[in-house]
């Protein structure tokens, strides 16, 4: 028995996004939040369930989850992969834009519910040692959540090291399916709920059409390319950040070159993805440039090409 990689979008798009299997998402969501008893969510709508990608489609498209329960709360779950720039902005962007997009202009306040984030990480993204983090907006003197239409939890899969041994609770369980299921050649005996049974038959690999392979094929060359080009603007980045350090005094210089290094990172990789015709909102969400940014870079690409010929 051969797994796919749930950390691939395709992959984990299918697994958590199926309609007919929903009971997966409702236990992974009960778990990450904690919900119990009579808090637990019960039926869920998904609002862009899996359906076979196209390749031509997938050059554009963000694999996400999005769900509904009974009560009118959104759930968002996304795999985040690659560190990139201004992720944590992308998330907040992306979570304020499904709670807006909840009524119309001149509706009444009131008709919009809570958008919970579930971003799961493959890199250390946040302080501390946990590897689930919940972020809400609290009130700095009594700490009070009187705000609560908004809420992100973050999944670092680097800080989770259990083992199957030492796995505890549903949530363990599921962190470890994620983490772990690519390099599995068999069901774990911890997947012992019907929820985590299914999860891991979608990911049998040999149950997948041709057609799916190739997508997910193909998101994971995407996604191998874009970690690729992140590593070398990073190397670049830093060399000259070092060498600017080392002239400039090593503490100054260490920030400045931190600083531009970063930024060098970022226009680097928007430069080459230009070159090979990629989407501008692609870029944006994978460098944090805006748009304006990335078309002026484009128009300065254009000009110099004139010149040369």
């Amino acid at each position: 028995m051969k797994f796919v990689n749930p950390k691939n979008d395709v992959a984990f798009k299918k697994i958590f996004g199926s309609e007919e299997k929903k009971e997966i998402l409702i236990s992974f969501l009960n778990a990450v939040l904690d919900l119990r008893d009579d808090r637990e969510i019960e039926d869920i709508e998904i609002l862009n369930p899996y359906q076979t990608p196209k390749i031509e489609v997938l050059k554009y498209t963000l694999l996400d989850i999005k769900a509904r329960d009974k009560r009118g709360i959104t759930f968002i779950v996304e795999m985040q992969v690659e560190n990139v720039a201004a992720y944590a902005k992308r998330f907040l962007y992306y979570a304020s834009k499904a709670y807006v997009s909840q009524i119309e202009r001149g509706e009444d306040y009131p008709k919009l519910n809570q958008v919970i984030f579930i971003g799961i990480l493959d890199f250390s993204g946040f302080s501390g040692e946990d590897y689930l983090t919940r972020h809400l907006i609290l009130n700095s003197h009594t700490l009070q959540r009187e705000i609560k239409d908004l809420e992100f939890n973050f999944i670092e899969l680097p800080k989770f090291n259990k083992s199957e041994a030492e796995l505890e609770t549903v949530l363990d369980k599921w962190v470890y399916f994620l983490k772990n299921a690519a390099d599995l050649e068999v069901i774990p005996a911890n997947a012992d709920t019907p929820a985590l049974q299914s999860a891991y038959e979608i990911a049998n690999r040999f149950g997948w059409t041709a057609e799916e392979l190739e997508a997910y094929d193909y998101w994971g060359m995407k996604a191998q390319d874009a970690r690729g080009s992140v590593e070398v603007a990073r190397q670049e980045g830093w060399q000259e950040g070092h060498q600017e350090g080392r002239q400039e005094g090593w503490q100054e210089g260490h920030q400045e070159g931190h600083q531009e290094g970063a930024q060098s990172r970022s226009l680097e990789i928007a430069r080459k993805m230009l070159a090979k015709g990629h989407d501008l909102a692609e870029i944006s969400e994978l460098t944090g440039l805006s748009v304006t940014e990335l078309s002026k870079i484009g128009n300065r690409k254009l000009k110099d090409e004139i010149r040369q010929s």
